[in-house]
This record gives C-alpha cells, sequence and structure tokens, in this order.
C-alpha cells in the first residue's frame, strides 16, 4: 500500500503556494459571484433592464482541444502507448513493466511503478483490464492492483465482475474507506475506465489539516465515488491517518496480477 514520503520535488512549498492560489482565487470568484448575484437580484422583476448587464465578458475560458480517442490539449500524457518514459520504479530506476500493442502490464514481483513527475490536484483519466483467465482466483486474489493518488491514498483496481469480496475493497472503492455507489464492472480481460478528479488535502504551516483530500470518480461513465473525502492514507492493517506532505506521484501497485494499463493522462487543476 501508499505511505512512502515523496522524494524531494519541492512538494511542500509547492502545496503552500497551491494553497495560498486556491483561497485567493477562492475569494475573488466569491466576491465576483456576490456582485452579480447582486445586480441581478436588482434588474430581476425589471423588463426595461438592458440584458447586457448580466452578461460577463471576462475572464475568458482558455481553449482546450478535445481531439476523438486522444489527451485534451493541455494533458500531461503519462503513456501514450509506446513506452513507460514518464514512470519508474517504487525504489527508483526505470520502470520494468512490460509494454506491447499500446498497453503495459505488471510483471507480478516487479514491484510498483509511480510518476517521475508530482501531482497535487488533477483530473485523471486512466484505462485498466484484469487477467481474463480467472480460474483458481477469487476475491482480492482476482485482477488486484491500485492506483494511489499522492502515493497515499488507493482507488481499487480489481476484477469485480460476479466476484465478492468485502464492498470496500472492491473496484472503484477507496480501499477499506469508501464503497462505490455501484458496480459498473466488465467481464475479466475487458477493457475498462476510471475518471477521476481528485482534490489533494490541505495543510497550515504548522502541518495541522486544513481540509482532507476528496474524490470523485466515474467508472466505466458511471458515477460511483461523488466527491467522497478521504480519511488518511488508505491501510491494509489498522486506521487512516494524516500527516503533511506536499505534490507527490501517482503509483500503481504491483498486487501479484497481471493487470494491464494504457491510455493515461493528467490535467492538472
Amino acid at each position: 500500500m501508499g505511505g512512502r514520503l515523496p522524494r524531494p520535488h519541492g512538494g511542500d512549498v509547492a502545496m503552500r503556494a497551491h494553497m495560498r492560489s486556491g483561497a485567493t482565487t477562492g475569494a475573488a470568484t466569491a466576491i465576483a459571484l456576490a456582485v452579480a448575484l447582486a445586480s441581478a437580484s436588482a434588474t430581476a422583476h425589471d423588463p426595461s433592464a438592458d440584458p447586457a448587464s448580466t452578461e460577463a465578458w471576462t475572464p475568458v475560458p482558455p481553449v482546450v482541444a478535445t481531439p476523438i480517442d486522444a489527451a485534451p490539449s493541455d494533458a500531461v500524457v503519462l503513456f501514450d502507448g509506446r513506452d513507460l518514459s514518464a514512470w519508474e520504479g517504487e525504489r527508483g530506476g526505470d520502470a520494468s513493466w512490460a509494454v506491447s500493442d499500446g498497453a503495459f502490464t505488471v510483471v507480478p514481483g516487479s514491484k510498483g511503478i509511480r510518476t517521475r513527475k508530482s501531482f497535487c490536484d488533477i483530473q485523471l483519466h486512466i484505462e485498466w483490464r484484469s487477467p481474463a483467465q480467472t480460474a483458481g482466483f477469487d476475491g482480492q486474489d482476482r485482477g488486484n492492483s491500485g492506483i494511489f493518488l499522492q502515493e497515499r491514498y488507493e482507488l481499487q483496481v480489481l476484477d469485480s465482475h460476479d466476484n465478492p469480496t468485502y464492498a470496500n475493497g472492491q473496484a472503484a472503492s477507496i480501499y477499506k474507506q469508501a464503497i462505490p455507489l455501484v458496480n459498473a464492472s466488465r467481464g475479466p480481460g475487458q477493457w475498462q475506465a476510471y475518471d477521476v478528479i481528485y482534490k489533494a488535502p490541505r495543510f497550515s504551516a504548522g502541518g495541522g489539516l486544513i481540509s482532507p483530500a476528496r474524490i470523485t470518480v466515474l467508472h466505466n461513465g458511471v458515477l460511483v465515488q461523488d466527491d467522497t473525502v478521504i480519511a488518511g492514507t488508505t491501510e491494509y492493517r489498522g486506521a487512516p491517518t494524516y500527516a503533511p506532505h506536499g505534490c507527490a506521484p501517482i503509483s500503481l501497485q504491483d498486487h501479484n496480477a497481471e493487470v494491464g494499463f494504457r491510455n493515461i493522462w493528467v490535467r492538472e487543476l
């Protein structure tokens, strides 16, 4: 599981800057909204009011290209089907998982891999596939892996198609914490997709928790985690906890199953 402190990436400094920036932006947005609502209230029942008085022309949203079957133009592509150059082994060095046919697959016993780049708040798209052969495997032993946000908070990967296990450990659970709203799993060997909105936890300068991490997940296009509060590190044994940290890599787990991954990209929020 997660719990490993990330290598120095200026993460704590980045997180504090991220928090200050977020607070400033949030305050400005709140003020602008209040002014707009006040203006709208004043003219709501006035048929002679100029429609332009409620039009906002700035700020103009930046343009993001959204090609079919490709990452958005502002995304960080973490796997494009060719190589694992954006990843490294969890202990350093090159990632050693197997790449073929536009995907990569866990090599059991090789340990997990993690992104070379660190992230805080993100939109993540990732596709995964459990092994097609299930004979002799059930429960947590069938197609098990995991996606760890900031190397600490696990979104479970598991073959949960007709495969009973504890509900807060099935596919799309926040491991040992949050049960998915529904089971949207496809059958063994079929490609599946997670689309994730993740908000990193915020810590005070003294290390206290200001706000916990939160996550929204769509599994194969179906909402399964709805702005879920993450209670802390996702532990196999014991209760979750928080300790101050900054931005950190995304890691993928080697849980002795040949789980495949493809089409991975991130948008930094």
